[in-house]
């Protein structure tokens, strides 16, 4: 016996895979960077006139892009590609460019300033260090798909770490290099919000005055200062997460 097929299970069909298309032709401009983070993506009745198709087929595929996280839906705004936002717990040391790698985004790097110096007092103090020693400051961005992610601000405690002072990191990122050559046995997380100054507006690409997250990172080897680094994100690319249980 010859099966009937419903002509309303066709319709379905075409539109499942219209969707489908739809959603990766977005997600492809979308990761590939051509429609970068906070780009309007066309309104609703456009992708239907492009694609010759339903509204209900377009918001399908939208939502599911949502649902993802690549793009934000704004109530009469509009739909707009959304930062990368990097879900991390608190008491992991993690390697930025790696965290962009795994969102399916390109990673890039900015050496803004990079300077061996004697150890000023303020240096002294964020090292924690009471004898004077040789640091090595250095100022970096993080780009993912070619927009600033973060932006950072090191020093690393040449007493301990010595071989950095021959290292450029222009191929690959202080935290990186740090995470795979010199060990570390205790790091502290100090977790804060600010509002970007003029300067940190200017190298994240955003508002001054706009919100940021600010993470001070230190690391020791047997009680002697690695490192001390602050990390400042917009507020929207990064999130801490803590899970515990009760003792």
């Amino acid at each position: 016996m010859v099966g009937l097929i419903d002509a309303g299970d066709v319709r379905r069909d075409v539109g499942d895979s219209l969707h489908a298309r739809i959603r990766a032709d977005v997600e492809v401009k979308i990761r590939s960077g051509t429609w970068p983070p906070g780009f309007r993506i066309p309104f609703e009745h456009e992708l239907m006139r492009r694609y010759g198709c339903a509204r209900m087929t377009v918001s399908k595929a939208l939502s599911g892009l949502a649902a993802d996280g690549l793009i934000e839906r704004r109530r009469r705004a509009g739909s707009f590609v959304a930062r990368p936002q990097i879900r991390s717990a608190v008491l992991e040391v993690h390697d930025i460019r790696a965290q962009i790698a795994e969102r399916g985004m390109t990673y890039a790097l900015e050496i803004l300033s990079r300077r061996q110096r004697s150890a000023t007092k303020a240096d002294r103090e964020r090292l924690e260090l009471r004898a004077p020693a040789g640091v090595l400051a250095i100022g970096c961005r993080h780009l993912a798909n070619g927009r600033p992610f973060v932006i950072e601000d090191r020093l690393i405690n040449l007493a301990v770490v010595p071989e950095a002072a021959a290292i450029d990191f222009a191929h690959e990122p202080p935290g990186t290099w740090l995470i795979g050559h010199v060990g570390w046995t205790e790091a502290e997380h100090r977790i804060s919000a600010l509002a970007a100054d003029p300067n940190q507006a200017a190298r994240l690409e955003i508002g001054t005055g706009d919100p940021c997250l600010v993470i001070r990172r230190r690391t020791w080897r047997d009680r002697l200062s690695i490192t001390a680094a602050t990390l400042v994100y917009p507020a929207s690319n990064y999130e801490m997460i803590a899970r515990f249980g009760r003792r």
